[in-house]
Parts: C-alpha cells; structure tokens; sequence
C-alpha cells in the first residue's frame, strides 16, 4: 500500500483486539475504540477455556481448529504462555451431587487430589493437546499493548455515536461529543451491544445471554492441578432429574474460575455498570463448596463476583463479514460462549479480508451477514 489503509475498530473486547492487532500486523493504521476500558465487558469475565475439535461437524469447525492454532503461536510470539496464562488442560466431565458426606464415589484414578466431594461418572473430555487455556483478560490486554508497541495501534476510550455513510460507502466515525475519526474502513464488534446498533439491529438479531461467575484464591493453591471441570451438578433441593451445568477452570495465577446460572436478559447500556444476581453468585459458592475442600468458606477467598453478557444470533453462528450494502463496513459478532477462543482466527481473517479482499486462513462465506438477507420475489 503506499498509504496505510485507515481502519477504525469499533470494540475493545477479544474480537475487536485480535482484529486490531492483525490488521496492523498487515501494515493498515489502526484506531481501537472502547467506551471503557479493553476487556471490560465478557472478554475480561470470561472463563478462557480453548477446545481444538469440540466444534467439529458444525459451521464452526474450520474456524475453531485455526483459532486454536492461532492461540498457541500467539502464546509463543508475546513474551512466551506467561504473560497471559496460556496452557494445555486436561478436561474431565463429571456429576457432583450435594451431599452431607464427602469422597468421591467413582473414578477415583481419573480425578484430581483436590476433588473431594461427592463426584461420579468422570470422564476424560479433553487433554492439553486439544484443550486450553488462557486469562482472557490478560490476554486481550496483552494483545493491544503488543500492537501499539510493535504496531503503532492507537487506542480511543471513547463512546461510538454513530456511522456516517455517503453513497453507500462508510465515511467517517463520528465519537460522542462530535469528534470524528475518519476511515477507508469500520469493523464494528461490538459483542452484545451490536443490538443497540440501527445498522446491525435492522439486518440480522443478536441476543444477550447473561452468564454469572467468581472467582476463588485457595489458601494452598499449589495443591489444584489444571484440570478443567464441565459439571453435571444436582443441588439438594432441585427437582428429579434437573442438574445445573457449571465449569470450573483453575489457573496458573493459582485462582479458580467458576461460571455458569445463565438466561436470555437485555443488555444494559453501560457495561460499567454490571452486576450479578445474588441468587446465581449463591449458588456457584455451593458447587465450588461442594466439589472441594479447597474451594469452601475459609479455604478460599472470594475475588470477584461478577457477570457478563455473551452475544448470540438466532442461527447460532457468528456474523463476521463486510455488511451488505456498506462499502467498506464490516461486522464481527455473536460468538455467544465461544468468543475467547475464536477470536484470533475472526480477527485474522477479517484483516485479510480488508486488506486482500478476500480471506484464506478461514472461508467467511458461511458467516456472511448477508445471509441474513430476504431472498428476492421473482
């Protein structure tokens, strides 16, 4: 190019960092604009977890088993898997029951020492060469200050007001209080926000579901070894056969993130101003109670009670594309609980994709907004 490509990214969570970040790997001059702060909202609150093949046989397949990829290459490239906490897992699923009693009922080999409630039925879902981790909020943050480093990333905490559109090509972006960013190209990923968004909301729907979590600091954290938990998990008072589906994903920063009590809710406004409900913070204190020894009431102490909002499309696939009909606009959004893990192969490939016109990493044809589309009468 003999001039950098302006391209203003709209959204400092995963996917709008990894596409910043790509973007200006490919030479492109490169704003990010966050209305609080890199990671605030699910990027920053979320569990981080990495799965090679879980997404085969869908419409995710190709775009995960890259990400995947992409995670651990990243990992060697910023300063080695420190600096963001990146590391293979072995992944077990099991039942956990409330119980007065305590041990673990089955599968005693399978289990790690720190499980001691009473558990059955475990089962080795993933080992460190197809499943991971990493802090994902270390890790966004990692990935912008590595591109306005080495790559001259400007960062605007500001809030989006709106798009200007000529002709049918994207203008300039205009922040609030009237100051405007002008661009050869707009990526708007805006996670769950991208409902508020007149052009995103009249083309395709994006829904929030709210997803509760906290996170633990065990007296003896040397003692938890990584193993990743995916819960089947009957409370003492739920109905017959009804299991709550938490996870838990310890950390090499030796914390213990535990997520899970989520439904469909309306975004906020203000990502800032997120809360948890009480009832769903309960709970995930039970099942950490009552999965170990470790993780209970003056074992651990609580660091974070929180919630998030993850975004999702009625088709269930995310939307990732230039939108139809606006030159030079391009959204990417709607990963729903995959957002972590997608998010380098999406920002990868949409960086091809402005800067070449089209992507090879992953064919976006299937995530194409346009497919949202009514076809037309003949």
């Amino acid at each position: 190019m003999d001039q950098a490509k302006r391209v203003v990214v709209c959204g400092g969570g995963v996917i709008g960092v990894c596409t910043a970040y790509f973007l200006a790997e490919k030479g492109a001059a490169v704003t990010l604009v966050e209305k609080c702060e890199v990671a605030c909202g699910a990027s920053g609150k979320a569990g981080g977890f990495l799965a090679l093949d879980w997404c085969d046989g869908g419409a995710l397949e190709e775009l995960a088993r890259a990400s995947f990829d992409l995670h651990r290459s990243l990992s060697e490239e910023l300063d080695g898997p420190r600096a963001y906490g990146y590391r293979g897992l072995t992944t077990l699923s099991l039942t956990v029951t409330e119980s007065e009693s305590s041990g673990s009922s089955s599968g005693t080999s399978l289990l790690p020492s720190w499980v001691t409630g009473s558990v059955g039925s475990p089962e080795i879902i993933g080992t460190p060469e197809t499943t991971a981790q990493v802090q994902p909020q270390l890790f966004s943050r990692t990935l912008i200050e590595k591109g306005v480093e080495k790559h001259g990333v400007k960062v605007e905490i500001a809030k989006l007001e709106r798009l200007e559109v000529e002709e049918g090509c994207v203008g300039w972006v205009v922040l609030e209080g009237g100051r405007v960013l002008e661009a050869d190209a707009v990526v708007l990923a805006l996670g769950p926000w991208s409902s508020k968004l007149p052009l995103l909301s009249s083309l395709f729907r994006v829904y929030s579901i709210k997803a509760h979590s906290i996170v633990l600091e065990p007296r003896e954290p040397n003692s938890i070894t990584p193993h990743a938990l995916f819960l089947s998990y009957y409370a003492s008072n739920s109905k017959r056969g009804a299991a709550l589906d938490p996870e838990v994903y310890p950390r090499p920063t030796g914390e213990v993130y535990i997520c899970g009590m989520s439904k469909e809710e309306e975004v906020p406004d203000d990502p800032s101003g997120i809360r948890g409900n009480p009832v769903s913070i309960a709970m995930l204190k039970r099942v950490a109670k009552t999965l170990s020894n470790h993780l209970g009431e003056g074992e651990a102490r609580v660091k974070a009670e929180q919630a998030c909002f993850l975004p999702c499309t009625d088709d269930g696939v995310p939307v990732i594309g230039e939108v139809p009909g606006v030159k030079g606009c391009y959204v990417a959004t709607g990963h729903s609980c995959w957002g972590i893990l997608n998010g380098p192969a999406t920002g990868a490939a949409l960086a091809q994709l402005i800067i070449h016109g089209h992507s090879t990493i992953v064919d976006l044809k299937r995530f194409s907004p346009a497919r949202f589309l009514q076809p037309t009468k003949a």
